[in-house]
């Protein structure tokens, strides 16, 4: 014969404690993992920003150089100041063969696009090398070529951009 408190523990339905704590570890787990995931996601999250900041200042620079002419032409400015603060004087490649990487002499990010200044690129500088005996290309056709390295680094980033200027 059923009694009245056989048939209220055959109605019940719950969660053993074994069931609870297996519960709780697995969706721990679950959590834990997306939490790495995301740890990882968040801390390079801005390094493209940084890799295109430094790309843009490396591009500038880089337009900058090419604009010049190949050689001083008669009259021209010749870079003499160890400080190089004639920037807005510069008027062949040349000029720029200042600001080498073994020097102490860089162009800072602040500075990079003349007059004015950008302060969210002041944790970046600057070196250009000019190189004309020594050039990858050599003389092609006839022409004479200079090759320009332009390093950028800053914010644990370096990015470097070789271009030629040929005397055309």
């Amino acid at each position: 014969m059923c009694t009245k408190t056989s048939r209220i523990r055959q109605r019940q339905s719950g969660l053993t404690l074994i069931e609870l704590i297996m519960f709780i570890v697995i969706v721990g787990v679950g959590v834990a993992g997306i939490l790495t995931i995301m740890d990882v996601a968040v801390k390079s999250s801005a390094d493209p920003m940084v890799r295109k900041q430094a790309l843009a200042m490396a591009d500038a620079i880089m337009d900058e150089v090419l604009a010049k002419d190949f050689s001083n032409p008669t009259g021209g400015f010749t870079e003499t100041s160890a400080t190089c603060d004639n920037r807005s004087q510069y008027d062949d490649v040349s000029d720029y063969d200042y600001f080498k990487t073994s020097s102490s002499n860089r162009i800072s990010g602040t500075s990079t696009l003349g007059s004015t200044p950008i302060p969210g690129l002041a944790a970046y500088s600057a070196s250009v090398d000019i190189d004309a005996a020594t050039s990858r290309l050599g003389l092609v056709g006839g022409t004479q070529v200079k090759t320009i390295t332009v390093t950028v680094t800053g914010n644990g980033q370096t990015i470097q951009l070789i271009g030629y200027r040929t005397n055309y």
